[in-house]
């Protein structure tokens, strides 16, 4: 019975820290070279393609559209409430969000397969300030279809033009996107 126990809290473990989803194996895009951090990668400036047009409705009902953020760095979280390793970076999104505003940064969580009310009281009880969109089909996920976010939590970093610059699909810590995002944020404009 005691081993049982043990093989079952193992297993929760090891599924809690890979994710909610089937892999945690990153493939860099076809035709582009990778510098790779743990399960991130980032694309050269180079060889970066167009983002995806990425439109819907926020969690407050309100319309979003991507286009209006070009210019700006935009990192996309795709998160879902019923996911125990987004709870784990919650705190770390939100605290990169707050200190990469000024520098023209901006966060937008992609809730997927969940409810609004779930996801809004998720948001609530982690103070999460930035706009999400309600995607319960995950229809935003399949737009990226270079880099797909093949698992929850992802977070995607784009450039000011709107091009994938990072990829992450693991749990994200404070400490490696908040130095990714600053970089991205520091590339010459064209």
């Amino acid at each position: 019975m005691r081993r049982t126990i043990l093989l079952l809290a193992t297993a929760a473990t090891v599924l809690t820290a890979a994710g909610c989803g089937r892999s945690n194996v990153v493939a860099a895009p076809a035709a582009t070279a990778d510098a790779r951090i743990g399960t991130a990668v980032q694309i050269p400036a180079a060889p970066r393609v167009d983002g995806p047009t990425v439109s819907g409705e926020l969690l407050d009902g309100t319309p979003f559209d991507l286009q209006s953020w070009r210019g700006q760095v935009v990192v996309v979280n795709f998160w879902g409430s019923w996911c125990a390793p987004c709870r784990l970076e919650a705190a770390d999104l939100q605290a990169t969000f707050e200190a990469t505003r000024e520098l023209g940064v901006q966060f937008l969580g992609v809730d997927v397969r969940d409810g609004r009310d779930a996801a809004k009281a998720f948001n609530d009880s982690f103070a999460i300030t930035y706009p999400s969109l309600f995607d319960p089909a995950s229809r935003t996920a399949l737009r990226f279809a270079d880099v797909p976010p093949s698992v929850i939590p992802a977070t995607l970093v784009l450039d000011r033009q709107l091009r994938v610059a990072a990829v992450f699909r693991k749990v994200v810590t404070r400490g490696e996107l908040e130095t990714v995002v600053r970089a991205v944020a520091a590339e010459a404009q064209p």
